[in-house]
Order: structure tokens, then sequence, then C-alpha cells
């Protein structure tokens, strides 16, 4: 019986050490990505962007100040602020909704008064009261 034993060929520590650490390794990579990829769709990403400010000179009741804002997010922005010159604007109102849309662009327009060469701070808001996005620019 002894002789049958002693015959008998098995792997070494080391060797098997190292097998199963690549094994342990090559699971741990399995699961981190299976992981990753079910929860890459729960992740939006908010990107709002004033991309241009215009300005029509004017009056109390005749000045504008148009601001062309995209989002190139993942979530809706629905603007319920606009802070110029940090005042909130009293008169405003978007080409179609205050909701800002994944993909699209909005024109929002201020109605106040406007001197040319001044500096303006355009701030909005959304509905959890969060700035959203700022821009300064020169009538």
């Amino acid at each position: 019986m002894k002789e049958f034993l002693g015959s008998r060929k098995a792997l070494s520590p080391v060797v098997a050490a190292i097998i199963l650490i690549a094994v342990t390794v090559a699971v741990a990579i399995a699961v981190a990505a299976w992981m990753g990829s079910l929860t890459i769709g729960f992740m939006e990403t908010s990107e709002l962007t004033i991309t241009d400010i215009v300005f029509t000179v004017g009056d109390d009741t005749n000045g504008r100040i148009a601001v062309m804002v995209t989002n190139s997010g993942t979530s809706d922005f629905t603007i319920v602020r606009i802070r110029i010159n940090g005042e909130n604007a009293a008169t405003w109102s978007s080409g179609t909704s205050n909701t800002v849309t994944p993909g699209t662009s909005e024109t929002f327009t201020i109605t106040q008064a406007v001197e040319a060469g001044f500096q303006y701070a355009v701030s909005l808001y959304d509905i959890d009261n969060t700035m959203i996005g700022a821009s300064v620019a020169t009538a």
C-alpha cells in the first residue's frame, strides 16, 4: 500500500496557488463586467449648456434677452426660475415648453430693460432649485 501512494503524482502547492488566484481574478472580472452592464442604463447624465444669449435693447417694456440652451445629457431639465444679475426675472417665456428634453434645444425669452454695453449674468434653475446653467454676456 505504501508503494501505491508513493507513486501518485500531484500538483505542487505553488502551481495550485497560481491556478486558484487566476480563477479568482477571472471570476471577479466577469462579475464586475456583469454588474457594470446592469447599472449603465440606470445612470443619467445631466448637461444643460447655454449656447447663446441675444439681446434686444429697450426699456422696461420692450427689452429682451433670448437665452438659447441645449440639453446634451440623458435626463430632462425643467426650468422654473431664471435670474439676471442675481435678481429673479419677472417675465420670461419659452418657445414651446419649460422642459428641455435630451438632445433638444430651447429658447427662453426674458422681458426686461436692456442697456447696450452692460454685462448680464444669466442663471437657470430647475425644480430642485439647483442652478443648472449660467453664462455672462454683454449687450
